[in-house]
């Protein structure tokens, strides 16, 4: 059944589809379908707190260097046995406008929000939204019902029109407006200052949010496959520029490395999920690598 899927996966293909729930629907079955167990059960498995052990629970969640030191046993209890809440913070700035081919970036944001927004509320999670460039545009509280589902999408599909990326005061602003512990979803370019990107976030965390970065690139982005005398066209407030690729390309590529891997070690610095993306990715290898990894990274840390 998977193999059926396959062809809805390339990025290509999903703009083709019009609606958001209908994308949301092939991407999460397709890569679950492949797969002997959902990936995605349990989504946030972070360890929380220990309880009692009665009889019945699973003797795999024992934990035994408790029991030695107490000679008594105790379960350890994870937040996948507690509804989830988490708020997706999709950026709508107009550098997100930016596309190589069919799929630019606000795209396969939008892919990303939808599957993830549809794959919690069918663990009966709670998701909200937030739409942001210079300033919060939408916020829509978290729920976990259908109905607010199809808001969601719906709103995705309406964006309002995208103006400068403003990171640091948005996120504070935000951090204070979401009391209740849960998951923070960023996905974005984040072309912003690293250090004001890490602060805003950083705010998250001190609040006890867990955090997920997916920072979304364009190919062109990361390769700068340009030939012959090229005008860009500047976004956010930036000028347009008359470039002869050759020139740049060495250090052009030189400067998105250093940024991109000092965003990543900034996020693991802070115990932020970091994945990066490129827009010709198919959604099911994104999503199911980094959930599995994921999962792998949380069985370790619970043992």
């Amino acid at each position: 059944m998977a193999e059926d899927y396959k062809k809805y996966l390339d990025p290509k293909t999903l703009t083709k589809v019009s609606r958001l729930d209908i994308i949301a629907r092939l991407v999460v079955e397709g890569f679950i379908s492949g797969m002997h167990k959902s990936p995605y059960h349990g989504f946030s498995v972070e360890f929380a707190e220990h309880r009692e052990y009665v009889p019945g629970d699973d003797l795999r969640h024992l934990d035994w260097k408790v029991w030695s030191k107490s000679d008594r046993y105790y379960i350890k209890q994870y937040e996948e046995e507690t509804n989830l809440t988490a708020h997706i913070l999709l950026d709508v700035s107009e550098s997100m406008k930016y596309g190589s081919e069919e799929v630019n970036k606000q795209d396969y944001a939008n892919f990303i929000a939808a599957s993830l927004a549809y794959m919690l509320t069918q663990q009966q999670d709670a998701v909200g939204m937030v739409m942001w460039d210079s300033d919060v545009r939408l916020h829509l509280p978290a729920s976990s019902s259908p109905a607010h589902l199809k808001l969601l999408l719906h709103e995705m599909a309406n964006q309002p029109s995208a103006k400068k990326t403003h990171v640091e005061q948005t996120f504070h602003g935000l951090a204070e407006k979401i009391r209740r512990r849960g998951m923070i979803i960023l996905i974005s370019d984040c072309f912003a200052p690293v250090d004001e990107l890490m602060r805003g976030l950083e705010h998250f965390r001190h609040r006890r949010h867990e955090v997920i970065v997916f920072h979304v690139m364009d190919e062109y982005e990361l390769t700068f496959p340009f030939e012959g005398n090229v005008l860009f066209k500047g976004l956010e407030e930036w000028p347009e520029l008359l470039v002869e690729p050759r020139q740049v390309r060495q250090a052009y590529l030189q400067a998105v490395n250093r940024f991109q891997m000092r965003l990543q070690k900034a996020c693991a610095n802070n115990k932020i999920d970091y994945v990066l993306v490129k827009t010709t990715d198919a959604l099911d290898v994104v999503l199911s690598a980094y959930l599995a990894a994921r999962g792998k990274v949380r069985r370790v840390a619970a043992r």
